[in-house]
């Protein structure tokens, strides 16, 4: 946790780090806990393309993933979710990938800016990160917004 403290406390956006008890599985799950709108939900998935592994930051509000739209704008033939194994292998806890930090490439979801904070995982059993939309811009290696 302190390596992920260190590299929050770079960027100059507030943020907290918050301990649960419930395991949250869900953007829904997430949203109801934490008594906030679903659009601040943001999960991070690893996903597999034609240009390797990428962090994808999505807001919970888009439901499913349109993986052919990604595609498009990273002028990729194909976009998936990596497996299970894939992700673990990575060193991540499925369900709770960091939303900063991973040393992947980013695809980050222009609607979470329409939030003052965001939820989403801390790579930390049952913490969450709660952190300005504009740190995951200023932290990770965005290569595309859609």
């Amino acid at each position: 946790m302190e390596c992920l403290k260190l590299l929050l406390a770079k960027s100059k956006y507030p943020y907290e780090l918050i301990h649960h008890e419930t395991r949250l599985r869900s953007a829904e799950e997430g949203a109801k806990y934490f008594n906030i709108a679903i659009g601040q939900t943001a999960p991070t998935l690893i996903v597999k393309t034609d240009i390797g592994f990428l962090a994808l930051v999505v807001s919970g509000s888009h439901g499913r993933v349109d993986f052919k739209e990604v595609a498009k704008i990273l002028n990729c033939q194909k976009v998936k979710l990596a497996k299970p194994t894939e992700v673990e292998n990575m060193g991540y806890i499925l369900g709770n990938v960091p939303l900063v930090g991973i040393p992947l490439p980013y695809i980050l979801d222009t609607t979470l800016f329409e939030h003052s904070f965001v939820y989403g995982g801390t790579g930390i059993k049952d913490y969450t990160l709660k952190v300005s939309p504009h740190a995951l811009a200023e932290l990770n290696q965005i290569i595309a917004k859609f």
